[in-house]
């Protein structure tokens, strides 16, 4: 198996490819250890000392470090692990991601925000994925858009640029509503 690293905006942050699907649809971002126990890649790779995030894209994989330790040192075993998941083909995911019998979401938006999403979905998730990362829309409320950075876009240095001079820009194009976009952590 060959495993491609491309870099990120964020220096703390490499993307892998492993030349398999990931994900397929939908991501998932693991922030801690415990959090990761849903997933037994995501597990194996935060048992490497100094990997600090974990987020599975389609067909991505993109690992977040500690400052202190070098991707020299890490690169190896990351590697090492990603290769061993997919070739004992564990799965990704234990069981299924959450699902409700409501609505989704989308349905419940009203007509703004589903133009927001909609330029979200189209025009900016597809960029943020190629540097490792994702953002999804959370609210919209007296014309702030809210946002969730994910992957390699989690602490970005320039994920406030990003935010400011290409996000918030383009909605405003799109949508006059919009007077403002912030980033949420959770």
């Amino acid at each position: 198996m060959f495993i491609q690293t491309e870099e990120t905006p964020n220096p703390n942050t490499l993307k892998f490819l492993p030349g398999k699907l990931v994900m397929g649809a939908g991501t998932i971002d693991f922030r801690t250890k415990e959090a990761a126990k849903r997933s037994p890649l995501a597990s194996k790779l935060f048992d490497i000392n100094g990997v600090s995030g974990v987020f599975l894209g389609s067909n991505f994989i993109s690992i977040s470090k500690e400052t202190s330790i070098e991707w020299s040192t890490l690169i190896p075993y990351i590697i090492e692990g990603v290769t061993i998941h997919f070739s004992s083909q564990t799965p990704i995911l234990n069981g299924l991601l959450d699902t409700k019998t409501s609505p989704s979401p989308f349905e419940t938006l009203d007509p703004l925000s589903k133009q927001i999403v909609e330029i979200l979905e189209t025009r900016v998730r597809p960029a943020v994925a190629q540097d490792g990362g994702d953002i999804t829309f959370e609210k919209f409320i007296d014309g702030v858009v809210y946002l969730q950075m994910k992957g390699a876009c989690s602490g970005c240095p320039s994920s406030a640029v990003t935010l400011k001079n290409g996000i918030e820009n383009m909605l405003r194009h799109y949508v006059p509503e919009v007077k403002e976009v912030r980033a949420i952590t959770i």
